[in-house]
């Protein structure tokens, strides 16, 4: 394991709690200021890259989207250097044309969470910034999720927006149909905390949202349950586990991307005046504003 390499992280969705064909695994136990991620992160080798495997409910499906701690998570991939991390999140369709088991790769968020101030930024305490989201996730990363896709004859579309309720209910159908005719594609309740976080910490991120059924907004359906859910969780998985192992080799080995530089314009605070105790928390994120 070797810090000083650029990494990219997997963050596992429903489903997904382990990613196979890593060689020379490790096992961390990350500790964060902002306290422990969701479970041990697995690193290891895949397809020549160093990465770093994260389930995001924890392995056995142990943490609710409402009690994850974002912070701690992305801290910890930041850490290890992680400088690209790929989300697989499973969702519902809230298009006729986003059937189960398509992919959607979205481009834009909508929050619809009580919960995007304090834990879904990193700054605070005495360091004030304020990041750009006008695209939430990265576009070059995105391309290689959705061109990979094509590749393995995946159904995958590209672009779209994702609805981040707050759970760990599903929808109303009014709801349902509310976001339906706003026009929105899916619905999840984990990854818009994952993107802001991640591009306050310079990380580039892109999302396999893997459909598992149609939201209650189409009333020829049968309402969305979680068993519903879990049939067509694992077929998801697998496809993802092949998709991410196929995407890694095509990522650079260099962060040169925007979101590597988003800090640039974003901080706020003069830097003599940052409290000591913040610059320490945020070291890994801040560090080369401090040589």
């Amino acid at each position: 394991m070797d810090i000083n390499e650029p990494s990219i992280g997997v963050i596992g969705g429903s489903g997904l709690y382990q990613l196979e064909g890593l060689s020379e695994v490790t096992q961390i136990e990350a500790q964060t200021p902002f306290g422990p991620p969701s479970d041990t992160i697995f690193g290891g080798r895949l397809s020549g890259r160093q990465v770093y495997f994260l389930p995001r409910h924890g392995r056995g499906h142990r943490i609710m989207p409402h009690e994850l701690n974002h912070r701690a998570n992305i801290h910890a991939l930041r850490q290890l250097n992680v400088r690209w991390i790929i989300c697989v999140t499973a969702v519902g369709s809230l298009q006729a044309k986003y059937q189960p088991r398509d992919i959607v790769v979205p481009d834009q968020f909508y929050d619809r969470t009580s919960a995007s101030g304090a834990k879904h930024s990193f700054f605070g305490n005495g360091i004030v910034a304020h990041v750009s989201m006008a695209d939430p996730t990265s576009k070059n990363l995105s391309a290689i999720l959705t061109q990979t896709a094509s590749e393995l004859g995946c159904k995958a579309h590209s672009g779209g927006t994702y609805v981040n309720m707050e759970g760990p209910a599903f929808s109303t159908r009014s709801e349902s149909l509310a976001y339906q005719r706003m026009g929105f594609d899916v619905i999840g309740m984990t990854n818009l905390g994952e993107a802001k976080l991640a591009r306050e910490a310079e990380i580039a991120l892109a999302t396999l949202c893997m459909i598992t059924d149609y939201d209650c907004w189409k009333v020829d359906e049968e309402p969305v349950t979680a068993q519903t859910v879990i049939g067509h969780l694992m077929a998801n998985a697998e496809t993802a586990k092949n998709l991410v192992a196929n995407a890694i080799s095509k990522i650079p080995l260099v962060p040169n991307w925007p979101e590597h530089s988003s800090l640039d314009n974003a901080l706020v605070t003069e830097k003599s005046l940052w409290p000591e105790e913040t610059r320490e928390a945020l070291r890994p994120i801040l560090g080369r504003f401090l040589v």
